[in-house]
């Protein structure tokens, strides 16, 4: 069997950094903008064995020595939330070692908005964009691969 490559990240406030929470998005949204600072903290005890786990690429991917060879990423931000710098810088380091990136970060918003699609148009903007990434990526797919038989 042909193993399959990772064709496109598609990031939606990520966490690309558990080894420092002091970007400046997390003291502007430390408190009251839903995803807070000390829940950070808390998730960051529960996902990781050892504190100094925390600044293992697998872990903190904006940490890695060379992220040259990762796929083309789709990194979606919400102004108003903690994860919102460091996502921005993943997609910055992914764009300086060559890799396609495209980044957008959604004004006014906050962490869950993305989930809220009946409530906020911009959540539908950001899913429609996400589908969007897919399709293009299928499509490029489709179009430089080989006809099954």
């Amino acid at each position: 069997m042909k193993s399959r490559q990772i064709a496109l990240q598609i990031l939606v406030y990520p966490v690309t950094d558990l080894s420092s929470f002091a970007t400046e998005s997390y003291q502007e949204f430390a408190e009251g903008y839903h995803l807070t600072k000390s829940e950070m903290e808390w998730y960051r005890r529960g996902y990781l064995s050892r504190p100094d786990q925390a600044a293992d690429p697998d872990a903190s991917p904006l940490l890695a020595s060379d992220v040259s060879g990762a796929p083309p990423a789709l990194v979606i931000t919400a102004e108003c939330d903690v994860l919102r710098d460091e996502g921005e810088a993943y997609a910055e380091r992914l764009r300086q070692a060559g890799v396609p990136v495209t980044l957008t970060r959604y004004p006014g918003m906050i962490h869950p908005f993305f989930s809220l699609s009946g409530a906020i148009q911009d959540a539908v903007k950001a899913l429609d964009q996400v589908a969007g990434a897919i399709r293009g990526m299928s499509n490029s797919q489709n179009r430089t691969s080989e006809p099954r038989p």
